[in-house]
This record gives structure tokens, C-alpha cells and sequence, in this order.
């Protein structure tokens, strides 16, 4: 077995250790179905519906699917969680809507994007390993997980509490993310549509202030859902407020801006225009002097 595939398997396991723990601290307090935490039906969902995908992802050797089903999982969970607690609340169809509202938009985007595009160079080489591809799909299970875990805490939860400021507080967050999300993934795409564009970079409308306003906004937008829970959340649940920390790590550090920075640095990197562009644009907060 090569050091990738030991490695990618060790990976696997600590995934599915980080997923058992969550599961474990949201469920605390919260509602149960058939004797079982509804919260923790949840995040086995996530993972299964990941590995039931990879069959025949793997199969065919693509990942076209990969976003779409990412999108579906957080749907189906939501709604399943929803459907099944004791007594659903307008905070947790709140919560629900938020959260469905989010999902449907970025997934039908995705799938369009690659679609267009006809592949992810994110997975030329792991859709040729049967390790590395299940491994990607199981971390998009764990993925899901942490995305979600204050929505999932609050719809689940024992505790109810009536809407507050505190819930359209963070309606509005979740709203300018969500808003500012969608604007620039529209103004990327328009850009990209234009033939004279093809070997440029965007650099007008959000994307002027900053070098990923997508990401911004993604942040954004979960730091609302994590507000308009906090009023139910008790115990172990307080710790599913570190699902947008988790968010903000992931696309800053891991998988997000230093893929798309490396390949934009490889592309137009040395360029005049481009360079100038680095230094006077912030990498995801727009400078504000």
C-alpha cells in the first residue's frame, strides 16, 4: 500500500472520529426518534448518502455529481430532521429555510459550473483511487457535518424558545452572506461567458475588493444560522457554535483560497495587472482604509 493510501486512510479515520464526536455533543439535550438522537440520525445520513454516491461515482470515474450530492445531502437531512422532531418550531423552519434556501442555490449553481466545465482538476487524480476518491466523499460527509451542526443543534433541540432580536439578527447576517454569495458567483459566471475572457482574471464588482467575496459571503451567511440558534442550544450543543470557525478554517486554510490562489499564481503570475491586483485587493475581508 503506498504512503497516499495510508495516509488518506488514517485521514478516513479521523474523519469518522470527529463525525462520531459531534454527533455525540449536538445530540445533547436534544430530540429523539425511535429512541435514537435525532442529531445523530442526521450526521449518519450525511455519511451514508456520501458513500452510497461514491459507488457509482467510482464506478464511472466522475465526479460531476460530487457538489450535486453534497447540495442534496444537506437537504435531506434538514428536511428529515425537521419532519421527524417532536415539536417543530418557527425557529427550527426558520433555521430549515435558511438553510435549504442556501443549499438549493449553490448546488443547482455547481452542477450548471461543472457541467460547463466537464470536470474538477480537484479530482484528475483521486477519481483514479479507489482510497483517495472514497476518502474525498467521506470527508464531504464530515464536511456536511460541521456546516451544519448549529442548524441541526437548533432544529433538534429539547429547548424552545419564541423568535427573538437575537433570530432576526442573524436572519439579516445569514441574509448579506447569503446575498453576497450569490452576487458574486453570478458576477464570476457572467465574466467567465465572455469569449474575450477566457485567459483573464476577474477584477470588477465584488470581486474589486476582494479576492474571493464567494467565500466571504459563505462564512457570513453560517455565522447567521449559528445566531439565530444560540437561544435553544444547552450543554454539549454550545460547541456546534464552532461550526462557522470550522468553515472559515477549511476554505482559508485547506481546501478553498490557497487552491485557487496557487492556480491563479501558476496562470498570471509575474503579470503587471495581476500582481498589481494581489497587492492592492484583500485576499477575502475588503480592506476598509
Amino acid at each position: 500500500m503506498s504512503s497516499e493510501n495510508s495516509k488518506t486512510i488514517a485521514g478516513i479515520g479521523l474523519v469518522l472520529l470527529l463525525g462520531v464526536a459531534f454527533a455525540w455533543a449536538g445530540s445533547y439535550g436534544g430530540a429523539s426518534f425511535a429512541g435514537i438522537p435525532v442529531f445523530t440520525i442526521g450526521v449518519v445520513i450525511a455519511f451514508l448518502i456520501q458513500w452510497i454516491a461514491f459507488v457509482p461515482a467510482m464506478l464511472k470515474r466522475t465526479e460531476k455529481f460530487f457538489d450535486l450530492v453534497g447540495s442534496i445531502t444537506y437537504l435531506s437531512v434538514t428536511l428529515l430532521s425537521l419532519a421527524v422532531v417532536p415539536e417543530a418550531d418557527l425557529r427550527s423552519y426558520l433555521l430549515a429555510a435558511m438553510v435549504c434556501i442556501w443549499a438549493g442555490r449553490l448546488g443547482s449553481f455547481l452542477f450548471i459550473r461543472i457541467h460547463k466545465a466537464g470536470s474538477d482538476q480537484r479530482f484528475d487524480k483521486l477519481k483514479n483511487s479507489f482510497v483517495q476518491f472514497i476518502g474525498a466523499w467521506t470527508l464531504q460527509g464530515l464536511w456536511v457535518t460541521f456546516t451544519l451542526a448549529a442548524a441541526l443543534a437548533g432544529i433538534t433541540s429539547a429547548k424552545r424558545e419564541p423568535i427573538g432580536a437575537l433570530a432576526l439578527f442573524g436572519a439579516l447576517i445569514w441574509l448579506s452572506g447569503f446575498l453576497l454569495e450569490a452576487i458574486a458567483d453570478y458576477q464570476k459566471s457572467a465574466f467567465k461567458k465572455d469569449p474575450g475572457n477566457r485567459d483573464r482574471f476577474i477584477q470588477y464588482g465584488l470581486w474589486s475588493i476582494s479576492r474571493h467575496p464567494n467565500y466571504l459571503g459563505e462564512i457570513i451567511l453560517w455565522v447567521g444560522v449559528s445566531i439565530v440558534a444560540i437561544p435553544v442550544l444547552q450543554g454539549w450543543q454550545w460547541a456546534m457554535l464552532s461550526s462557522p470557525f470550522f468553515v472559515a478554517l477549511l476554505l482559508i486554510r485547506i481546501s478553498g483560497i490557497p487552491l485557487l490562489e496557487k492556480k491563479a499564481d501558476e496562470k498570471w503570475g509575474g503579470q503587471s495587472d495581476y500582481e498589481s491586483y494581489k497587492k492592492n485587493t484583500a485576499v477575502l475581508v475588503p480592506k476598509l482604509w
